[in-house]
């Protein structure tokens, strides 16, 4: 089967659910389908990521890779008087990101459908988080730490989530070499919070 949750135009057929997801105390409704990431539910990583994510209330964040909308919509609700930009790749993916912004009256979001981060060419951010997409492969992966390197403000920060078994050390170690401030912020079932602060210009 070639085709990934990664894949721009998903083949697989529709299998639509509703599920209703406690993220960082608040409760969230979601249209979720097949063909997109962690259709069963939020996955384990990602709310690892959402709790332990620090996000300042006039942020302007940037979730890569937001699936159907988990950690951008919490990030969302931090923000508060700030806003949040959330990129996927798959189309079916940002329909859903859309439909579920709506469901929860999120209004502090855009949600548009982009390779990495070719939507949002020339615009910086506070805060980036991601999942990565670890299936789409290390190189994938590393060229999301450097392009969000250069969309974040000096003093912001990346957050990402990643499993010892799937590449923690060598992200880290990534990490190191892009940024001048890399922390563990906490670790939970193998996965590992990293907080990558970017203290130069």
């Amino acid at each position: 089967m070639s085709q990934h949750y990664y894949s721009n135009q998903p083949e697989a057929g529709h299998d639509r659910r509703e599920l209703t997801e406690k993220l960082r105390g608040q409760t969230f409704r979601f249209i979720s389908d097949a063909g997109v990431f962690s259709k069963k539910g939020v996955d384990y990583g990602s709310k690892v990521l959402i709790e332990a994510m620090d996000i300042p209330k006039h942020a302007e964040v940037l979730d890569v890779g937001c699936g159907y909308g988990p950690i951008g919509f919490a990030a969302a609700r931090l923000a508060g008087s700030g806003h949040v930009t959330m990129l996927d790749v798959n189309s079916r993916a940002v329909a859903l990101a859309k439909e579920n912004a709506k469901l929860n009256g999120i209004q502090n979001v855009t949600i548009l459908e982009s390779d990495l981060f070719a939507a949002v060419q020339g615009k910086i951010f506070d805060v980036v988080l991601t999942n990565p997409p670890i299936r789409a492969g290390k190189e994938t992966v590393h060229t999301i730490f450097e392009q969000a390197y250069a969309h974040l403000k000096s003093g912001g920060s990346l957050w990402i989530v990643i499993q010892k078994k799937q590449g923690a050390p060598s992200a880290k170690a990534k990490l190191e070499s892009l940024f001048g401030q890399v922390e563990e912020v906490t670790k939970d079932k193998g996965y590992r919070i990293f907080k990558a602060t970017k203290t130069s210009q």
